[in-house]
């Protein structure tokens, strides 16, 4: 079904002309006139940038934590050619530089707590980086020409891409690093443990690194495993570029020195995604080679065991253990990985998001996250796991602080926009996860994932806005928001590799949507359009509740289907308000929740229908009532959504029952919020 884009116009929306400034005092307390200095770069010359009354707010916000993801290659880049397969100079890229001041605290007017820059340590890449003493990548074995940021080629060092002086790119990123934390959020890194790029070297730096970095250097090439090998090997077999599909060529055709469909590997590895093959085939993870943790071939392990009970342990307890096993009973590749989070930690990193953490055993998870968490009681730990029946293994004994909820919530989600799914799944989906609730991070986008405002996807951003409203506040779990998603990024280009729907991690190109809130750097929003205006200033206002609105860190109630049943109403010979009329309205289009404390009790109402207006009386049951501490009376109620309006609803409170009456437009969402 071709969904009609809808506009914006009536949805609630923040004013247009709110500021950022009024966003953020109402969460930091006060501003800080101090003056402080930031180190940028350009060409051999460190620059210090004068940031003396350009912070609106150095003060992290509290309450849920919000990840924005940026893909770092793409978030600064103005250039709008967009050329298939267009090389740096064509496309252009985006730099560290571009992270400004103005552009941190346009960030930070997100709600934003933690920031992800995605693709930052080195991977795979076809420039040329050879003055610098840097390799130059294959095209046979890199996908896309800026490269998959998922095949690191050197864990010390960044993507020289990135850097103003290429030769100065560590130090660059390390300025990145301390601007952040100046406007008041964290830094997140990928960690990508499965698997490195074929064409792994770390490089020498001034600065000590640990001796044993080298991935595969002193492996034993003449055995397919060792415990202490890094990597599985296919003995007797050279690697064999895989046969194209559907016509591809690397770099579009391009003629390129190293472009001649061979890569010399002898013998031949285990492909990332765990191909045994020595010639893999066009759809695995080509551009990788399998880690290995200790994982013999036939899945049997050769490294301790953590006992059964260290589920209820503390990270304390997991670091002691790990300290107390003999060294030698510690896999190779589980030494590295640990020297390599503590080289960022040292830095100023202040957590890791973790590529397909699954495909790695949960003891190695243990052992990292525990020392992680030794020098850093505060780092933020994300994993990428999709398998249900692993949740709670990854997170009590992986000691993981969050895993995305993909699989349930963000799959039913899509569903309903899709209308292939009533909203009563979604009060299936949370309870299934209701011990780990707040471990659950939420999203409707990130880098692997279809844009919004695509025919695949919602067909248009507000299309998807009822979906977010209950994915930011159904739960205690933080909220990801990645990059233009705010603004309705479309994703649309034909980058090269990468196709429409997504915007590509594999091809330097723009991104419109956000090019034109970018605005040439002043992150003013001067080229949007009004809709994209009004979309931006609706995530700021939802998002931001993640830090004002208390009740969003405390109990979960859901009212879905006491109101789908009569037999769990209001009675109706004694209720104030007469549901006989409206109360079939709440239907699979319609999902209802509350969110208390002690201090604010929030009911959450979105209505999914991009046709529909809705009107019904919600019903609060009687252990809702109780719970809550909700008393008896008449109680006004205001909508956080639009904090402008004037209060418009009233909680009746009776007989130990609630009811309230709803209208919703199509895709309306309300946030109904007392103060206890």
């Amino acid at each position: 079904m071709q969904l009609k884009p809808t506009t914006i116009s009536s949805l609630p929306v923040l004013s247009l002309t709110l500021s950022l400034s009024l966003i953020l005092s109402g969460c930091s307390g006060q501003s800080s006139n101090n003056t402080s200095t930031v180190m940028a770069l350009k060409n051999d010359q460190i620059v210090k940038e004068d940031t003396s009354n350009t912070l609106s707010s150095a003060t992290p916000l509290q309450g849920k934590p919000v990840v924005y993801q940026v893909f770092t290659r793409l978030y600064g880049n103005t250039n709008t050619t967009n050329k298939p397969w267009g090389t740096i100079d064509e496309n252009g890229v985006g730099k560290f530089s571009d992270f400004t001041d103005t552009a941190l605290q346009d960030i930070k007017s997100l709600g934003t707590t933690h920031l992800w820059y995605t693709g930052i340590p080195h991977h795979a890449l076809i420039n040329d980086y050879t003055n610098i003493g840097i390799s130059n990548d294959d095209p046979d074995v890199v996908k896309g020409r800026a490269g998959s940021p998922y095949a690191v080629k050197d864990y010390y060092n960044v993507n020289p891409d990135l850097a103003d002086n290429p030769q100065q790119r560590l130090a660059e990123f390390e300025a990145l690093i301390a601007r952040t934390h100046q406007n008041g959020m964290q830094v997140i890194i990928d960690i990508v443990p499965n698997h490195v790029a074929r064409n792994y070297v770390s490089l020498e730096q001034q600065s000590e690194l640990p001796s044993n970095r080298q991935f595969g250097q002193q492996d034993n090439t003449q055995v397919e495993y060792a415990k202490n090998n890094n990597f599985y090997y296919v003995v007797g077999e050279s690697f064999s570029v895989p046969d194209a599909s559907n016509n591809y060529q690397p770099l579009g055709g391009e003629q390129h020195p190293l472009s001649d469909g061979k890569f010399t590997e002898i013998p031949a590895k285990w492909t990332g995604n765990g191909s045994r093959l020595a010639k893999p085939d066009a759809n695995d993870w080509y551009e990788t080679v399998k880690v290995n943790y200790g994982v013999k071939p036939d899945g049997s392990h050769d490294f301790p065991t953590l006992p059964a009970n260290y589920a209820e342990k503390s990270s304390a307890e997991h670091y002691a253990f790990w300290q107390s096993t003999d060294a030698t009973d510690i896999p190779d590749s589980w030494i590295k990985f640990k020297d390599i989070t503590e080289f960022w930690l040292a830095k100023g990193v202040d957590g890791f998001r973790y590529d397909m953490a699954e495909m790695v055993p949960v003891e190695f998870w243990s052992y990292l996250n525990s020392n992680i968490k030794h020098h850093n009681t505060n780092a933020f730990l994300l994993a990428e796991v999709y398998n249900p029946s692993l949740y709670r293994d990854y997170i009590h004994l992986g000691k993981m602080d969050y895993l995305y909820d993909k699989v349930d919530l963000y799959d039913t989600l899509k569903d309903i926009i899709h209308g292939e799914e009533s909203t009563a799944q979604i009060a299936v989906d949370q309870a299934k996860v209701m011990d780990i609730e707040e471990h659950m991070l939420h999203f409707l986008e990130n880098h692997d994932e279809q844009r919004i405002n695509t025919q695949d996807f919602a067909g248009s951003p507000e299309a998807a806005l009822p979906a977010m409203v209950i994915s930011t506040t159904i739960s205690r779990s933080p909220t990801l928001l990645y990059f233009g998603q705010d603004v309705g990024e479309q994703g649309a280009e034909n980058a090269g590799f990468g196709q429409p729907t997504r915007t590509s991690i594999f091809d330097y190109v723009g991104v419109p949507a956000h090019q034109r809130w970018m605005n040439n750097g002043k992150f003013d929003g001067g080229q949007s359009s009004e809709q994209e205006k009004s979309l931006r200033h609706y995530y700021q206002t939802l998002m931001n509740l993640s830090h004002t609105a208390p009740a969003l860190s405390g109990q979960y109630f859901e009212l879905d289907t006491s109101n789908r049943t009569a037999d769990n109403t209001i009675d109706k010979a004694t209720a104030t308000t007469d549901i006989n009329s409206d109360l079939n309205n709440y239907n699979d289009k319609t999902f209802a929740f509350s969110r208390y404390n002690e201090k604010q009790f929030l009911i959450v109402i979105s209505n999914f229908s991009q046709s529909d207006t809705t009107s019904f009386t919600l019903t609060l049951p009687s252990e809702l009532v109780n719970t809550a501490n909700l008393t008896q009376g008449q109680h006004d109620v205001s909508n956080l959504l639009q904090p402008q309006q004037q209060q418009s609803h009233q909680l009746n409170v009776a007989q130990g029952l609630g009811e309230i009456k709803v209208t919703l437009k199509p895709l309306e969402s309300q946030i109904l919020a007392i103060d206890l």
